[in-house]
């Protein structure tokens, strides 16, 4: 919209024009600089947390597991199984998979690096975090009963400090793992955020995030069952003169429980509890 209506030179609108398309240009540069800084921010927060999760692991198994059992007196074997579960198959796991990633990463520029393919070669290997998961909230009842005696938060307190690790308690190195599936779908899909169509890495990061987020899901979905299984078998339990087969044996999930009231032929009605299971009521 021109403010005064005198014709204007044809030169003048044709430097307006270059102007503004070299605006648009510097603006779009700025626009493509900025998500590659986001996307070195990204990669780099992934390798940091990669590191330090390493580093909790080799703890954990050197500072923790190895001098429980030169106590044979203090710890059974059952109790440690129970106690750290799988958590050396785990740092055998992770080991690996840092050891690929870093092969991936680019130090030069980071934001060209591409590492979904780590993700997606050693996706199947996510999988034996299920068992840890599982078993977590039998360590943490295991680990409570224990640290109710001094000598124990004594000993656990004695090898923190001389494997140097930092101020967490126990139970805070333990809950690491079960974080740690959680949160590699959250930092994929930041990662995708900042990766363009255009990236090589792009469609490897795209699969990696839904790949992960699959093992998230089946591991809860895993945990839920479990859970819900256990909560059948104390049912069934806590019942007096339980008649006929285990529920178990037939059902894994109890879907709904409620009142209802039975009326015979001759018109009598009696209060009844009913359970309804997946595949039985």
């Amino acid at each position: 919209l021109r403010v005064n209506q005198e014709e204007v030179p044809e030169n003048c609108s044709n430097i307006q024009d270059e102007e503004q398309d070299s605006d648009i240009s510097k603006h779009r540069q700025k626009i493509a600089e900025n998500r590659d800084q986001m996307r070195t921010n990204v990669i780099q927060e992934i390798m940091k947390t990669e590191r330090v999760y390493i580093k909790h692991l080799k703890d954990i198994c050197e500072g923790y597991i190895r001098q429980c059992r030169k106590h044979t007196g203090m710890f059974t074997t059952s109790q440690l199984s129970t106690i750290f579960g799988n958590i050396e198959d785990i740092y055998k796991f992770q080991r690996k998979f840092l050891k690929d990633l870093e092969k991936q990463y680019n130090k030069e520029e980071p934001h060209l690096s591409e590492i979904g393919s780590c993700f997606l070669q050693h996706v199947e290997g996510f999988a034996i975090y299920s068992e840890y998961c599982n078993n977590h909230p039998s360590a943490c009842i295991e680990l409570s009963k224990l640290m109710k005696q001094g000598k124990y938060r004594h000993f656990f307190e004695a090898c923190r400090l001389l494997q140097q690790m930092i101020d967490i308690a126990i139970d805070g190195f333990l809950l690491t793992p079960v974080q740690k599936i959680c949160k590699y779908p959250l930092q994929l899909a930041e990662l995708l955020k900042y990766t363009t169509q255009e990236h090589n890495d792009y469609s490897n990061i795209k699969a990696a995030y839904e790949a992960m987020k699959n093992v998230a899901c089946l591991i809860n979905e895993r945990k839920r069952r479990l859970e819900s299984i256990d909560k059948i078998a104390r049912w069934q339990v806590s019942i007096v003169d339980w008649e006929g087969p285990d529920v178990l044996a037939r059902s894994s999930e109890l879907i709904h429980s409620g009142e209802l009231t039975k009326i015979s032929k001759q018109g009598k009605s009696q209060q009844r509890t009913f359970f309804l299971f997946d595949h039985q009521l």
